[in-house]
């Protein structure tokens, strides 16, 4: 499948609704449709619970912040050749033009026996249905000495577009020329991976620039890089040579933010002037509090078939925090592949049609390695019956030949066409 056409086709491909054009059911109409979380998976399935079912499903999507801010292309700010604006949407359209509740809030507690949910305002919704997609959280004790370093400004993450995200720019501003920029790697899965090293090579390619002294030191608790391996080390030896210090099987168990200062597991303490320490992840906050991350208390176990959670009914779970099928990445396009999966769901369910029993998601994540040149991976998934989860189509998707400028202007041709799907 050509990869600029994986949003095009991603509702007729997927063959998600058969019964799209049929009457609207009386059941759905009633039914009270929440999505918690406006990233690339909730956004999406808002949207698309209304278009799946002909504008007639009331849903009201909560987010707590004003506006949404893309995670992918985000090391393109830290590394200083993007700002926030460019990686940034409005959610207007969602209600202007889908007719969708958007409430600027956050939830503090979902309860599934009563149906209902609170808000940080004190307000309660009562649902039907329920879809989030919160993202992950990071697990902070996981790492002795980072909460306390986080809290002195000794340490960033920078794993949420946000504050963060300009923060840890600031600080590679300020470093001086000869420092250190380290970047510690949980083992996976954790959010995105090939993020990390596609922030290593952003922040070499300021450091190229403008503090050539300097070098960028990666300490990753995996064996190896854990995507565009290959890739990535081409790269880092033909633009960056001497400027980037990689370490596989270098697991950062401590950090002292005061003297910044890594402790590693096996190896010597290592200093930097700036860290960008990575600790393990799990689901979000609120998947993890309501009971649902059911899977070694850090993922949520779904059906793949609707993607609805096997702790709770009618409570439905997308994006990074969920169990993964096998070879499944935790990426902003799985999410919204995974939303119209599980919004074409409900709209059959509640209108006592046939669930599509046989769904297909791919995926598509390009990785800056400079200012303007990417390199990507893509996949498709196929759902099996027999196995009960989505395994990867054997022959489908692909890796980059190599790095290139022509690459790049696909990545924001992919960038401006999901946002369009997810938010227009």
């Amino acid at each position: 499948m050509n990869r600029r056409h994986f949003i095009g086709q991603s509702a007729a491909g997927i063959g998600l609704l058969a019964g799209f054009s049929r009457q609207t059911h009386a059941n759905l109409q009633a039914a009270e449709i929440l999505v918690i979380g406006g990233g690339y998976g909730g956004a999406t399935a808002a949207k698309y619970l209304r278009l799946f079912s002909n504008n007639t499903a009331r849903v009201t999507l909560v987010e707590p912040n004003a506006a949404f801010l893309s995670c992918p292309l985000s090391n393109l700010v830290i590394g200083g050749s993007r700002t926030m604006a460019n990686i940034t949407s409005s959610y207007s359209n969602l209600s202007k033009r889908h007719g969708i509740r958007v409430i600027q809030n956050s939830v503090v507690n979902i309860d599934p026996d009563k149906k209902i949910i609170k808000l940080a305002s004190g307000e309660t919704l009562s649902y039907d249905k329920v879809l989030i997609s919160p993202g992950v959280s990071l697990i902070m004790d996981s790492i002795d000495g980072l909460a306390q370093a986080n809290k002195i400004g000794a340490t960033l993450q920078a794993w949420k577009a946000g504050p963060e995200t300009i923060a840890l720019h600031k600080q590679l501003v300020a470093m001086r020329d000869g420092g250190v920029f380290a970047i510690s790697i949980p083992e996976a899965p954790y959010r995105c991976p090939p993020a990390p090293y596609e922030r290593a090579c952003q922040v070499a390619s300021y450091l190229k620039k403008y503090k050539p002294k300097s070098k960028v030191l990666i300490l990753d608790a995996n064996q190896d890089i854990t995507s565009k391996g290959a890739l990535f080390k081409k790269v880092w030896a033909e633009q960056y040579p001497g400027l980037i210090d990689y370490r596989p099987r270098n697991n950062v168990i401590g950090v002292d933010g005061k003297t910044k200062t890594l402790q590693v597991e096996v190896e010597d303490d290592v200093q930097a002037d700036v860290l960008n320490v990575l600790p393990a992840m799990s689901a979000g906050s609120i998947a993890v509090n309501t009971g649902l991350a059911n899977s070694n208390g850090r993922w949520v176990n779904v059906d793949y078939l609707n993607f609805e959670s096997t702790a709770h009914k009618d409570i439905h779970v997308l994006g990074d925090s969920i169990q993964a099928a096998p070879a499944m990445p935790k990426s902003g396009h799985m999410a919204n592949q995974q939303a119209k999966v599980a919004a074409a769901a409900i709209v059959a369910e509640l209108s006592d049609w046939e669930i599509n029993p046989a769904p297909v998601l791919s995926n598509a994540c390009y990785s800056f390695v400079n200012e303007t040149q990417t390199i990507h991976v893509a996949s498709v998934h196929q759902y099996s019956a027999e196995q009960k989860t989505f395994e990867p189509v054997h022959g489908a998707g692909g890796l980059s030949p190599e790095s290139s400028t022509l690459e790049g202007s696909y990545a924001w041709g992919w960038a401006h066409n999901i946002w369009a799907d997810t938010l227009a």
